[in-house]
């Protein structure tokens, strides 16, 4: 089936996130929506898929102008989406799941799961999928979780399917693993747009690449573009993707972490029995998929999580039992997984979210008086330094771009005398100029001698800086490799396998 969108704009008030954007899919194609997180690519699809309705524009099946009301109306004409975090019921099972929304009866009313089964047993045959349609979805790993979505899809008869952004939370054996899918739908006649950021999975599947830029179609490319050239696209200049960094020279163990136990609200251990050594002048990196433990794990260092058990200290000083204030004062410098609610105040000037946590502290305050000379002048000198893009000092952080706002977060959080530095998902939703920026300034600390953790779930950035990399699954730390250790190898210990670095 042919796809086309025509001249599409959609409006939130006063941005404009698809702006007058013409896209075509051909029949059999991948074709690959590249951009920056923001960029407009997850509303343009939300628009063809009926979650939005477009101000201006029409979208066209094998030329057939379209009317979609919501999501059902785009289903019956032949259009299915994999949404990156997945429309799944955890306590129903495959086939319940597959069904829901299109329940088949029969006789005195039942549900006739009989013929769910059949259709998923088919469609998993069909593409080599292995998916009991009897198991309940919230005992499947992630990766099966995604099976069952594209099943659900095409047992709707898709033969458009949207994959929006499908590898954030695949282990990179995963991720091979759909790349081999979409191809096996692309040969099966089945139309592709594939959404994401990531430059290596672009140039591994896409037939053709078109780039999204603010909401505007800024070009396209093709798969045999170099990774500078793409990001230069995205971004609208000329990058550095290579992070230069010499060799470690780790010192003494500073960060000692021992036994700890995290128990959650619900009373569940989300961190079970975990120890490692951070040293001064190494990064130590957290690899794993998302929601394995990690943002739990730098919660307690930061004393943000309750309930521990364990050991942590910082140069023989105690952290955990501590105040968050105490740890900050400590020593310890952190940037959280989501700025916009951990980070920063959206309604404070970048001014004062950079005194956020010295706000009692000299030379901000003296005799309990704020010294506004003091923190412009502070505030200005850290705009130039981190090249912090905004109209002045009194910018509100909440109209900053999120690339702006991590340099805010960060000129704040390495302005201080360190003893320890944690970034949590570090560029998570910036663009490739300010991941430049950020991890220019990650390896300068550790350059300083400050010992380092890196949490991320994107395993390039995890290879790119790490001196070692601690690799979680299910809250506890399946090995520590060193930071060249090979992708496949990083991949099977994200799967949970143990033993396969060696």
């Amino acid at each position: 089936m042919k796809l086309e969108l025509r001249g599409i704009t959609k409006r939130f008030g006063s941005l404009v996130a698809n702006d007058h954007i013409d896209l075509v899919v051909e029949p059999g194609e991948i074709h690959c929506l590249l951009g920056e997180n923001g960029a407009g690519k997850s509303t343009l699809m939300n628009v063809l898929y009926g979650l939005y309705q477009a101000e201006e524009g029409d979208i066209l099946l094998d030329d057939s102008v379209q009317h979609f009301e919501g999501p059902g109306d785009a289903m019956r004409a032949g259009i299915g989406m994999v949404h990156q975090h997945f429309m799944l019921i955890p306590v129903f099972t495959v086939a319940e799941n597959v069904m829901l929304g299109h329940e088949e009866t029969k006789a005195g009313g039942r549900l006739n799961l009989d013929a769910a089964r059949a259709r998923v047993r088919e469609i998993s045959a069909r593409f080599g999928f292995d998916v009991d349609p009897d198991a309940l979805v919230g005992d499947l790993p992630v990766g099966i979780q995604q099976r069952v979505e594209i099943i659900k899809a095409l047992s709707r008869d898709a033969s458009v399917l949207v994959f929006d952004e499908p590898t954030a939370v695949l282990t990179p054996q995963e991720t091979d693993e759909l790349m081999t899918i979409m191809r096996q739908l692309k040969s099966e006649g089945t139309s592709i747009v594939f959404i994401t950021h990531k430059l290596r999975e672009v140039r591994e599947v896409a037939d053709r690449i078109t780039v999204v830029r603010l909401g505007k179609i800024v070009g396209e490319a093709s798969p045999t573009a170099s990774n500078s050239e793409l990001a230069a696209l995205m971004v609208g200049r000329n990058v550095e993707l290579t992070v230069h960094k010499e060799p470690a020279r780790p010192g003494a163990a500073s960060l000692v972490v021992e036994h700890l136990d995290v128990i959650d609200a619900n009373g569940i251990k989300v961190v079970n029995d975990v120890s490692f050594e951070v040293h001064e002048g190494e990064i130590l990196a957290i690899a794993g998929v998302q929601g394995n433990g990690q943002t739990e794990l730098t919660e307690a260092i930061l004393g943000i999580q309750p309930r521990t058990n364990g050991s942590i200290s910082l140069n023989g000083t105690r952290l955990n039992g501590q105040s968050v204030k105490k740890v900050l004062n400590a020593g310890v410098g952190f940037v959280p997984e989501d700025r916009t609610h951990d980070g920063l105040v959206g309604e404070f000037t970048i001014a004062e979210n950079l005194m956020l946590d010295r706000s009692d502290q000299q030379p901000f305050v003296k005799g309990g008086t704020l010294q506004l000379k003091a923190l412009n002048d502070f505030a200005e000198e850290k705009k130039r330094e981190f090249d912090i893009r905004a109209e002045s000092i009194t910018t509100h952080a909440g109209r900053l771009s999120g690339g702006n706002q991590q340099k805010v977060v960060l000129a704040r959080e390495l302005s201080r005398e360190l003893k320890l530095f944690v970034a949590s998902q570090p560029t998570r939703g910036i663009d490739v100029g300010s991941i430049e920026f950020v991890h220019k300034r990650m390896v300068e600390t550790r350059d300083a001698g400050v010992p380092v953790i890196v949490v991320s779930t994107e395993l390039d950035e995890v290879v790119a800086l790490a001196d070692r990399i601690a690799v979680m699954y299910r809250g506890s730390i399946v090995g520590i490799v060193p930071g060249d250790t090979p992708r496949d190898v990083l991949g099977l210990m994200m799967a949970g396998e143990t033993g396969v670095a060696a």
